[in-house]
């Protein structure tokens, strides 16, 4: 097929998307649009690099790109706008969501022992648009079905393009391996790790959504949404395939075990710590028992040291002068820690590929405890809920999971990543108001409509 040709079906395969988008839901918010653009781009390549697509990089890591800079502001300043027309008091964020708020609070003092101060600023403007988003998505009078819209709109534009730009457009859909040669597939993204990554992210939510969408009383609609999940789990299993990205597959299964486990009968919701110990300590034992873990690295065709990971930690750890406060917010990666590793590997890690010895290197052992800690909140959170909102508490629980598997071989708690941006949507308790009853009646309308659920009002 001429490439040309599939560009057409391509687009007018996402149109037919959107229309049909449009029309099963036409009450959500305008203002969806702004996540959506901030996961789409934080998902495949930032607006600079897609204008100079298959130029290369043409910024430093310390100066960044205005036009980046300019896209991200907007968003963020028109998001900010949004809650405060919606009348969302950060006050009361803050009181629900203690873990979160005193990790943002020191990211923020971490700025003052920066090398790079004025660069740390930046970066640190730019990370709240990770809340600002979850709060747009949270703050909406039915926040699963605009989490549901923003997931799907993403996916409609990420998962064809990718498809596209693999088999027509490889300039621009593939690359080299930069350790054997070989072709590897970044389909819309920069790298096979992030077309992997979003594989994982928009798998996870797909299989959600078939499971839910089996519930469905209305046959036809119940059909065409099975049908919509089914034909993105091919696409996405394609990509995944074509990615090669051991971590993603890993924390796809992870995060798609959780989600078939916890709803089986003989689960107890209430027990989910409970199992969650239980599992960590046979693990353990495992382990100790029968070397588990070597084990999966060499099935999964990987050497001892995960592609140099494990001797960029040590790197990386030995250059870390400041321990307990670490170098400064995302200042790391800048001046002659930057030079001295980039002289010793030829392929110029930007990152230290783990997302708890990153977030050490640059906050240090209170960044640390900060994280853990919220990542413990944010299970707590989701346990209570499994009780009162199960369908999405399982997705919640799901993501959580595969973030922090993910975060062993790759870092994501920092930057614009879309990693960030889903762990404030599962993460942030969002106070909503004390709802009348007609009130809570018009919002289980609408979810009950986008879902074609037929909803049958109780006296």
């Amino acid at each position: 097929m001429p490439p040309s040709l599939a560009t057409l079906l391509t687009f007018a395969f996402i149109f037919v998307l959107f229309r049909r988008d449009f029309h099963r839901q036409g009450e959500v918010s305008a203002a969806l649009w702004l996540p959506v653009s901030w996961m789409t781009i934080t998902t495949t390549r930032f607006v600079s690099q897609w204008i100079n697509l298959g130029g290369g990089q043409s910024v430093s890591m310390a100066e960044g790109s205005p036009v980046d800079a300019l896209y991200f502001s907007i968003l963020i300043m028109a998001g900010m706008r949004i809650l405060a027309l919606r009348r969302v008091v950060v006050g009361d964020i803050l009181r629900n969501n203690r873990w979160m708020a005193a990790f943002f609070i020191y990211s923020f003092l971490a700025i003052a022992w920066s090398d790079f101060p004025f660069v740390a600023f930046k970066r640190y403007i730019k990370i709240l648009g990770h809340p600002v988003m979850a709060l747009i998505i949270l703050s909406d009078p039915d926040p699963v079905n605009a989490f549901r819209t923003v997931m799907k709109r993403c996916a409609y534009i990420i998962m064809p393009l990718s498809v596209l730009l693999i088999k027509y457009y490889p300039q621009y859909g593939r690359g080299f391996d930069a350790w054997v040669g070989g072709a590897t597939n970044n389909g819309a993204m920069l790298t096979k790790s992030e077309l992997g990554l979003g594989c994982m992210l928009f798998g996870l939510f797909f299989l959600w959504n078939l499971l839910t969408a089996r519930r469905i009383e209305d046959s036809r609609i119940r059909r065409e949404e099975l049908l919509l999940s089914t034909g993105f789990l091919c696409m996405i299993g394609w990509l995944l395939h074509m990615a090669q990205s051991s971590t993603s597959l890993v924390t796809l299964l992870i995060g798609a075990a959780t989600i078939s486990m916890i709803g089986m009968p003989i689960i107890n919701k209430r027990f989910i710590g409970t199992y969650v110990v239980v599992a960590g300590l046979v693990a353990v034992w495992a382990e100790f028992t029968f070397d588990v873990y070597d084990t999966v690295v060499k099935l999964l065709g990987k050497n001892p040291t995960l592609t140099d990971r494990t001797e960029v930690w040590e790197d990386c750890l030995a250059l870390a002068s400041h321990p307990l406060f670490g170098e400064g917010f995302e200042s790391f990666w800048l001046g002659e820690r930057l030079d001295i590793l980039w002289a010793k590997w030829w392929w110029q890690p930007n990152q230290a590929h783990n997302g708890y010895i990153e977030t050490y290197l640059n906050t240090g052992i209170i960044g640390v405890f900060l994280l853990v800690g919220l990542l413990i909140s944010t299970f707590r959170k989701i346990r209570i809920d499994l009780l009162s909102d199960f369908d999405f508490a399982r997705l919640r629980l799901a993501f959580l999971f595969a973030i922090i598997f993910y975060n062993y071989t790759e870092a994501t708690f920092k930057g614009v990543s879309i990693v960030w941006t889903v762990f404030h949507i599962i993460a942030i308790e969002y106070p909503r108001p004390l709802q009348t009853r007609t009130e809570q009646v018009v919002q289980h309308q609408r979810r009950f409509r986008y879902s074609q659920f037929r909803y049958k009002k109780t006296s």
